[in-house]
């Protein structure tokens, strides 16, 4: 298992936070408890499996829904 923290763009409104973790929770290997996603930082905070589903698959699954990924930070568990 590692931890992500993921930098955003800028979030705008409540919404977003939903949508956002809608989308990730969908990845296989998210650890689903652990996700947050934090408005006023625009960030998001989640543990996952790396066997199943990598660092790049969550970005890739963030930007698919309109928000830009600025950078990302990945440590072991």
């Amino acid at each position: 298992m590692k931890k992500a923290t993921i930098q955003l763009e800028t979030l705008t409104c409540p919404s977003c936070m939903q949508k956002i973790e809608n989308g990730v929770k969908a990845l296989d290997g998210i650890n689903k408890e652990s996700l947050n996603v934090l408005f006023n930082s625009s960030k998001v905070k989640v543990d996952f499996d790396d066997e199943k589903v990598s660092i790049s698959d969550i970005e890739n699954a963030i930007s698919k829904l309109g928000y830009e990924v600025k950078k990302s930070q990945v440590k072991a568990l």
